[in-house]
């Protein structure tokens, strides 16, 4: 699978400082906000954890299974980030963790007076969307894949947190913030539409669209052709889907063509040539540079990964 872009180590706990070995807990407060960081050292299981805020919890480190909702548990990996509601229960399994390979994660809880004005501001301020019809967060859609933009204010909102030592500290966390569930929101749209474009292409603007470009991944699109078929200004589109998701339509393109690749890499019988022209690229240098930027190796590297070849 193609690489998640991580978040950045944080400071661990001394040894002697620590005062549990599981969910060892340091909180650092902020206006509006809580930033925890939690490192388990030992197997466990059933560990019970709840905020009274709406809470982004990340991965960083090792492998938890969490249990939301009464659903089954699920892995819960580096790279990924979970929304959990104000006082909804966590039971969270360690199976791998121990002294030498323990497990970190950070929750940040977020006050529902800042979430609140941070998308109010944003309802009136672009409120032109096509795809969710309000700036949020939808709670049904709570586990999310990292994207670059969301991991970097979350590395940002950690450095702040962690390090900043200025007067100015709570007004540059509560910056950040802002753009932190503007980004969360963002990623959120575009892990919806990855789930449910098929079913809605036929009744909203933005699905045909995407289904459209998933389907003919090896044309040449253009701005003009993607927006005619929105039935929308090139400037309307294109304003409307980087509000949306966060990125432009033809960064969006430039990344599902990456991640086939990434897919079509795993097959020994493809060359990287092949892989090149079944995911619309035209050019295979610029190809390679264009993947390794994107997953940190070359397609060669990365499909000999794969495919265990010497």
């Amino acid at each position: 699978m193609p690489q998640k872009p991580l978040i950045a180590g944080v400071p661990w706990r001394n040894e002697l400082d620590l005062k549990t070995l599981v969910e060892n807990r340091t909180t650092y407060s902020l206006n509006n906000c809580e930033l925890n960081i939690f490192e388990t050292h030992q197997k466990a299981s059933s560990v019970n954890l709840s905020f009274g805020d709406l809470v982004l919890t990340t991965m960083i480190k090792g492998k938890k299974v969490m249990h939301l909702f009464d659903n089954p548990g699920f892995e819960y990996l580096p790279g990924e980030s979970v929304i959990v509601p104000p006082n909804e229960l966590m039971k969270i399994d360690f199976p791998e963790a121990k002294w030498d390979n323990p497990t970190q994660c950070i929750a940040l809880s977020i006050s529902q007076d800042m979430i609140e004005n941070t998308f109010n501001l944003l309802n009136e301020k672009l409120p032109d969307k096509e795809w969710q019809k309000q700036w949020g967060l939808d709670l049904n859609y709570f586990h999310l894949i990292n994207n670059q933009d969301l991991s970097e204010i979350i590395n940002r909102f950690i450095r702040i947190g962690v390090n900043e030592r200025s007067k100015e500290k709570d007004l540059i966390a509560s910056l950040a913030l802002k753009e932190l569930l503007i980004r969360l929101s963002q990623t959120q749209a575009r892990d919806i539409l990855e789930k449910t474009y098929k079913s809605l292409a036929n009744s909203n603007r933005i699905a045909h669209v995407v289904n459209f470009i998933k389907q003919n991944l090896q044309e040449n699109f253009t701005l003009e052709s993607l927006s005619n078929k929105a039935c929308m200004s090139k400037t309307h589109f294109s304003r409307t889907f980087k509000n949306e998701f966060g990125l432009s339509p033809m960064e969006y393109i430039l990344e599902q063509r990456l991640n086939k690749s990434a897919q079509l890499l795993q097959n020994i019988n493809y060359q990287i040539q092949d892989v090149c022209m079944l995911s619309g690229f035209n050019n295979v240098t610029y190809f390679i540079r264009a993947f390794k930027n994107k997953f940190g190796e070359t397609p060669k590297v990365y499909q000999a990964r794969f495919i265990h070849l010497p």
